[in-house]
């Protein structure tokens, strides 16, 4: 339960050093650390789609998710360079600072995007669980896709997952609707 002042807000240029240290934090074990020109693309990519969270006016958490093609995944080594028109939206990265763990920071931050990847019409949000990490998004609603086979750059336990948000829409007047808020379809 969190009983602190929380804040989930949209990532400013001024996040960055931040975001970057709760980055190194959490993946440097695992050698999953990316550079800074490659996240920061990853955010310039769907701007609305990525938060940091603080805790009584303290950076604690960031999550980055961008369009991407279902069962494609960004390349943890180079920048963004395309940003795809596409009804999936991909979970690049959720942090919470270690310290913080355990008090439903996370399911918080994933509740903002969700609510957001609804209200710009993605149907589903797909992710790469690293680490082990795949229990608590299985929790959360993920499914495990094996069949989509990753690069070992994620790590020996990456596993493709993803997690439906709205129903397809179906052709018609409502998938033109629909794709003239969201830019497109797959």
């Amino acid at each position: 339960m969190v009983t602190a002042d929380v804040h989930i807000r949209p990532v400013s240029e001024g996040d960055w050093a931040d975001i970057m240290a709760l980055e190194a934090d959490a993946y440097a074990d695992i050698t999953l650390s990316e550079d800074a020109d490659a996240l920061k693309s990853r955010a310039q990519a769907s701007p609305a789609t990525c938060f940091v969270l603080e805790w009584e006016w303290r950076t604690v958490g960031y999550v980055l998710a961008l369009p991407y093609p279902l069962f494609s995944y960004p390349d943890l080594t180079r920048s963004e360079e395309v940003v795809h028109h596409s009804r999936n939206l991909h979970l690049h990265d959720l942090v919470i600072a270690g310290p913080y763990r355990r008090r439903g920071l996370g399911r918080r931050l994933l509740h903002a995007l969700t609510a957001r990847a609804r209200s710009e019409a993605y149907e589903q949000i797909s992710l790469i669980a690293v680490g082990g990490s795949d229990a608590f998004w299985s929790r959360n609603g993920f499914r495990a896709r094996r069949e989509v086979e990753l690069p070992r750059s994620y790590g020996p336990q990456a596993v493709y997952m993803s997690k439906r948000v709205l129903e397809p829409v179906a052709t018609g007047r409502l998938e033109t609707s629909a794709a003239q808020g969201f830019g497109g379809g797959e």
